[in-house]
């Protein structure tokens, strides 16, 4: 890059937001009007290790376009990306040129690679004359050393229609050194009469549908600030594709689809949704199936194990719904499938870090009203799952086992116990379940944890929106339960609901 270009860079910031003119370069596209700024998605990184970070961006001038082109030519673009350790770009540490490809609609996914391990950094891209926001990421400590304390944040189910992104925000304003999201990015329904905001068009089902639908949701400010902090961790849950789906099986019938419609509706869900999150390679989708539960090492310190929970469980029980059902109990049936199960288990074992994260979608502990009814759609529908890896945990002595938790739009704390018919029984990990970012909108201040006296290993509820903010050290993991008091209004303040200790080699939940 010459020299006149990377003073041309230095224009960035890290609160960069608008368009920025540049002459003519490598990546700039030669017109006869004015080409409007085609970063309007904002910025993003992901998928950090002790070498290499994910960059990415998306073109979109017109992001929200019924086709799902983002407003783009039928053309490749050269984009220009920079990484550097100082937020002014004074010095580069990597560099080079991606192709944004009309095939994947102009979605940049760039491999920075040759950084240093547990390192800070700063990066931007350049296109058609414009250069992007700035966003900050950093890499995680080498395998073999412990690395510094980290903040993790994470987060789950973001209706857009329910209400204002106001937690997300919050989630940048901690500046965390790593983000997880555990599922319903985005929201798959039409639109309503009586959101906060309104989705576009109809339920959405084809390619451009979907494209569309995540240009939507990428276009919020405050979701834009949360991804340009931090490295993200991600994975989908259900309504990325379909509400409730279990594997190849759908969960209703409307809209009315053939059995090819539906298999080209997952085709389609799971290209854009790789095409819209920073993820390496190894997940681009291979026709209707995505490679999506893998490990992220944190040093010596914290291993993530992300799971995914919807593409290889079986059919939900009884016909799902919160019921008293026998057949949630057959030794058959599986929530992870058989391989992802043997993985996890193998993963688990190796006891890599002081701390095994596993990140998953929906609720594990057991959770039994008075009718002594279960809900058939998380692990209490798949009861023998649970139970042999929970069993797994124990036998491979597995010194400080968190359960990651989204889904059910609510905040809650949890024990994981050898029986949860016996309260007196082994109490073996720790569950962490984050509310939503909007979805069931403001939600009330009750704390009282529903049928608590039923399930005594419950023991913290909250019904508001926001995250769980965690500190984590060898000694300890603080966790933060964090609300917002509205989400039908923007900008509302995050308090502190609950506080919680983890302490290393001492399984379950201890007060602050």
């Amino acid at each position: 890059m010459s020299n006149l270009s990377r003073r041309i860079f230095l224009l960035g910031g890290l609160t960069t937001a608008g368009a920025v003119a540049l002459p003519l370069g490598a990546s700039a596209q030669p017109s006869a009007t004015a080409t409007p700024f085609p970063f309007t998605l904002g910025v993003a990184s992901g998928e950090p290790d002790d070498s290499s970070v994910v960059l990415w961006t998306r073109l979109a001038p017109a992001p929200t376009n019924a086709d799902g082109q983002g407003g783009m030519p039928d053309a490749d673009v050269a984009v220009d990306w920079q990484v550097s350790a100082r937020e002014d770009f004074a010095t580069l540490v990597a560099s080079g040129t991606a192709t944004a490809r009309y095939a994947q609609a102009h979605a940049v996914h760039v491999l920075a690679g040759g950084l240093a391990p547990d390192a800070e950094y700063y990066y931007r891209f350049r296109a058609q004359g414009f250069v992007s926001p700035v966003g900050r990421t950093r890499t995680a400590p080498s395998p073999t050393t412990v690395g510094r304390d980290f903040t993790m944040a994470f987060a789950s189910c973001a209706h857009y229609e329910s209400g204002y992104y106001t937690a997300y925000r919050r989630m940048a304003d901690d500046r965390p050194d790593v983000i997880l999201h555990l599922g319903d990015y985005i929201y798959e329904g039409g639109a309503t009469t009586n959101g906060v905001r309104q989705h576009l068009g109809s339920e959405i089902v084809s390619l451009a549908d979907y494209r569309r639908r995540y240009a939507l949701y990428r276009t919020d400010p405050d979701l834009q600030a949360a991804h340009a902090i931090a490295p993200w961790l991600v994975v989908p849950d259900d309504h990325e594709v379909e509400n409730n789906y279990a594997g190849t099986v759908r969960a209703d019938n409307s809209p009315v689809l053939t059995a090819a419609q539906w298999t080209a509706r997952r085709t389609a869900a799971y290209q854009a949704y790789f095409e819209n999150m920073p993820l390496r390679a190894a997940a681009t989708p291979n026709g209707n199936s995505i490679q999506l539960y893998r490990r992220v090492r944190w040093g010596t310190l914290a291993t993530f194990h992300l799971l995914d929970t919807r593409q290889f469980r079986d059919d939900q029980a009884c016909g799902d719904g919160s019921k008293v059902c026998a057949d949630a109990d057959l030794t058959s049936r599986s929530i992870t499938g058989a391989a992802q199960e043997a993985w996890l288990l193998d993963g688990l074992g190796r006891r890599l870090a002081t701390w095994d994260l596993i990140g998953q979608q929906v609720f594990f502990a057991r959770n039994v009203n008075a009718a002594g009814a279960m809900n058939m759609d998380a692990w209490d529908g798949y009861r023998a799952s649970r139970a042999r890896i929970q069993q797994g945990i124990i036998d491979r002595a597995v010194r400080n086992p968190v359960v990651l938790t989204g889904d059910v739009h609510a905040s809650w704390g949890n024990d994981l116990k050898a029986d949860y018919a016996n309260p007196s029984s082994a109490t073996i990990g720790s569950e962490l379940v984050c509310t939503s970012i909007t979805s069931g909108g403001n939600g009330s201040a009750t704390t009282t944890v529903p049928n608590g006296a039923l399930n005594p290993h419950l023991r913290f509820y909250s019904d508001r929106r926001g995250y769980v903010r965690t500190r984590i050290t060898p000694a300890q993991i603080t966790a933060d339960f964090r609300s917002v008091a509205t989400v039908t209004e923007h900008g509302a303040a995050a308090t502190t609901a609950r506080t919680f200790h983890l302490h290393d080699g001492q399984p379950g939940l201890a007060d602050a």
